[in-house]
């Protein structure tokens, strides 16, 4: 570049295993900021891949892991923790000395003990991650750009994780747009168990209950505004959520059987029509509710607008 120094991007060569919702917009928001030079995507379905390739979100594809990450200066593994170790395993012997490994894996126990199991003296190089965001879509084709921005991405680095990697994996995510935090994998998933996998298993739960009812039919005819924002993340994708829910299993019943214990408590207000006791849960839930959400609006960027994006999980 004559009169100045050429831009070296932050990564030369990505690979992305699995080109979905989220790969497709961590691809698209790298490019975007110019962060990536070359971007290579790797999915059990062709045409989905092929798909990429139109849509401008990859500049190449292979269909097994290891020629995908042949060569590659950092991997994101972006699909259904039942594959990730299956995933790591396949690259482990095609990753060049210093290629960085990072997910966006939503339990993280699961990952870390994959990753220990499978990537022998690469392990420091590996670096667990969740984009804590989403929608209730799935596909190369509802990928967008914007999806990260404003948005947190957590980072749980295992005792073995070289800090110079976690510093890389930082800088890929904070160019998309997010605020990068670090977090202990079991804080992660005590955390995410009561703030994301509790709410997606109720959404389905109640939408599998009312359409097993005999009412079905005017049960959705009529459902309103409040019924399709509480069950809008059960149109997410289930394999995901399947593999989710075993993955944090433990958290997870733990955090149910505290919500049924608050069930329970409701039903008997109602059962005895203890009026005081109803208003003061639902005054509670309110304050509480009213505080996230002017917490939410506060660390809103002023003016910022976009397509309606929620937590991933």
């Amino acid at each position: 570049m004559e009169g100045g120094c050429a831009v070296v991007a932050l990564i030369g060569r990505l690979a992305i295993i699995g080109v979905g919702l989220i790969g497709g917009s961590l691809a698209r928001a790298l490019k975007r900021a110019r962060a990536c030079e070359h971007v290579i995507g790797c999915a059990r379905n062709q045409e989905g891949l092929k798909k990429a390739m139109a849509l401008g979100v990859i500049d190449e594809f292979a269909m097994d892991v290891g020629s995908a990450t042949e060569g590659a200066d950092m991997v994101v593994v972006a699909t259904p923790l039942g594959t990730t170790e299956a995933i790591l395993k396949s690259m482990a012997g095609h990753l060049h000395a210093d290629a960085l490994v990072t997910d966006v894996g939503s339990a993280k126990a699961t990952v870390a003990a994959a990753a220990r199991k499978s990537l022998d003296r690469h392990l420091a190089l590996f670096v667990p991650g969740h984009p804590v965001a989403g929608t209730e879509k799935s596909g190369v084709e509802a990928s967008f750009a914007e999806l990260f921005e404003g948005h947190r991405v957590i980072l749980t680095p295992l005792l073995e994780t070289d800090p110079k990697a976690v510093q890389r994996v930082q800088k890929m995510w904070e160019k998309t747009g997010a605020e990068v935090i670090m977090m202990d994998v079991e804080r992660h998933d005590k955390l995410l168990a009561a703030t994301s996998h509790l709410p997606h298993t109720l959404a389905y739960s109640l939408v599998d209950c009312l359409a097993q009812m005999d009412e079905r039919a005017d049960i959705f005819r009529f459902a309103a505004g409040g019924f399709a924002d509480f069950t809008r993340i059960a149109s997410s994708s289930p394999s995901m959520w399947h593999d989710i829910c075993l993955a944090n299993r433990d958290n997870l019943l733990e955090v149910i059987e505290q919500f049924s214990h608050r069930l329970e408590e409701l039903k008997d207000a109602l059962r005895e029509a203890d009026s005081n006791a109803l208003m003061e849960m639902l005054t509670r839930a309110k304050a509480a509710r009213d505080v996230y959400a002017a917490n939410c609006n506060s660390q809103r960027a002023p003016g910022k607008t976009g397509p309606a994006v929620g937590p991933k999980s």
